[in-house]
């Protein structure tokens, strides 16, 4: 009979946290992480259980065991459900402006100079790069209307070993975008965009831990009738996922309304746009029968904290979308409108924005009408949202730490954390993590059992 070391590719000794439902955080002290050939958790042994000593020493012997510091903690890997690509080369310029003006004076000339390869090719490695450097190992991204600049994000997430989703972005409505930025026409829009999904599904035949085409319609403002009609047509031909706005802020909310006499929800809806494997963004503005509506088609929203503070005129209403109508919802950065790569960052706005629409804002009204009740979440749940939320927003097997979920992981470190008790409850230890960690704690990230980044490495690589 061969040994146990012959079953898993290597294993992982450490202490780690990962969310055990929406509102628990479940602590695995000191335990064995079994990782298998194909990337995925095989197995968790307890201190407590059989095999726990003869794993150590087997895989020891073997050189297949790594075991973290008493000062390392292993987290999830960061689901970011909201990232616009090119937006990266603004990250952190212009947030003072309203949205339509931030929209035709800074991020459309920005995003039309994608059609220079390597230009895209310049931000995108970089983004890529960051956004592992900051423990986000799965992301959903808007990239251009360029179809060779898109595809060629999709092959920097494969060959740097992201997961990524990546969408093409049709615009084509001739009143709404600028001659300079947009679709010619339709036709083009949705013969380019089924020309990149079956560019990226070839593409996934080669990239371990997946690389997937998205259907992109930018929001209804910047499309067609006719265009919305044909991405809904070819989500449902080729089964992927799909992304767009969704009633983000004032003037987009109120445009739909008096273009169809219905709101963002039942309009994409009835394009054909709203699915299980559809995440939407921001979602400030829907209605009970939207959210409804969502729950019904397994449709799921990307919440953006920081970029709803800017641009959102309301905070999404996350804690009713979880509760009242069981409707799936992750964290999104929104880069740009979003000035943070890091999710850390996310989480702790998503708690506090979430304690603002509870307790209200104006304080010229009575505190009984002030805000709405039972909108607050806790860090436990804003934490869900960054990992197991976002994976089952994406119908993957991804933001846990449990068997047959992959191997996406980051290894932080609690050194300059105000941690001064060796028995300093575990669950504290989180939330220390959590509220003080910065990107320089994150010191390996994990997908699909590949090493994608390794702090002491680039330290070396910077030190040359």
């Amino acid at each position: 009979m061969e040994g146990v070391a012959d079953l898993f590719k290597f294993v992982v000794k450490g202490t780690a946290f990962t969310s055990r439902d929406q509102k628990n955080v479940e602590v695995l002290q000191d335990s064995l992480f079994c990782i298998s050939e194909d990337g995925l958790i095989a197995k968790i042994i307890q201190p407590d259980e059989a095999g726990y000593k003869e794993t150590i020493q087997e895989y020891s012997t073997k050189g297949q065991l790594q075991e973290l510091a008493s000062d390392q903690y292993i987290l999830p890997g960061f689901v970011d459900l909201h990232i616009h690509a090119p937006q990266w080369a603004q990250a952190g310029t212009a947030l003072d402006l309203p949205l339509y003006e931030w929209l035709n004076t800074y991020t459309f000339p920005l995003e039309a100079k994608f059609s220079d390869q390597a230009f895209a090719d310049r931000v995108y490695s970089d983004l890529v790069s960051q956004l592992l450097k900051n423990g986000t190992t799965t992301a959903l991204y808007f990239a251009t209307i360029h179809q060779k600049a898109s595809l060629r994000l999709a092959e920097i997430c494969s060959e740097k070993g992201q997961r990524g989703l990546v969408g093409k972005v049709v615009m084509d409505d001739p009143e709404q975008n600028p001659d300079y930025y947009r679709d010619d026409d339709a036709k083009v829009a949705i013969a380019e965009t089924e020309a990149f999904i079956q560019e990226v599904l070839e593409l996934n035949k080669h990239t371990p831990q997946g690389v997937y085409p998205v259907v992109t319609p930018r929001f209804i403002p910047s499309c067609t009738d006719k265009s919305l009609e044909g991405l809904g047509a070819l989500a449902a031909k080729y089964d992927v996922h799909i992304q767009s706005h969704c009633s983000e802020s004032d003037w987009a909310h109120e445009y739909v309304k008096e273009r169809f006499g219905k709101n963002d929800a039942v309009a994409l809806n009835e394009f054909g746009l709203l699915s299980e494997k559809a995440v939407m963004a921001h979602c400030g503005f829907l209605s009970d029968e939207d959210m409804q509506l969502f729950a019904e088609k397994g449709t799921a929203v990307a919440h953006c904290p920081i970029s709803n503070a800017y641009f959102g005129n309301a905070v999404t209403p996350v804690a009713k979308l979880l509760n009242e109508y069981q409707v799936e919802v992750g964290l999104g950065s929104d880069i740009s409108g979003g000035f943070s790569p890091n999710l850390f960052d996310n989480i702790k706005q998503a708690v506090i924005s979430s304690r603002m629409l509870e307790d209200g804002v104006d304080k010229d009204c009575c505190s009984d009408k002030r805000g709405v009740k039972g909108s607050s979440l806790t860090l436990n749940e804003a934490f869900y949202l960054a990992t197991a939320g976002g994976g089952e927003s994406l119908s993957l097997p991804i933001g846990k730490l449990a068997v047959d979920y992959a191997w996406d992981v980051q290894f932080v470190t609690t050194k300059g954390l105000p941690i001064f008790s060796e028995t300093e409850p575990l669950l504290d230890v989180f939330q220390k993590i959590i509220y003080l960690s910065r990107p320089e704690c994150i010191q390996e990230v994990w997908v699909q059992a590949r090493k994608v980044y390794d702090k002491t490495v680039e330290q070396r690589k910077e030190e040359i």
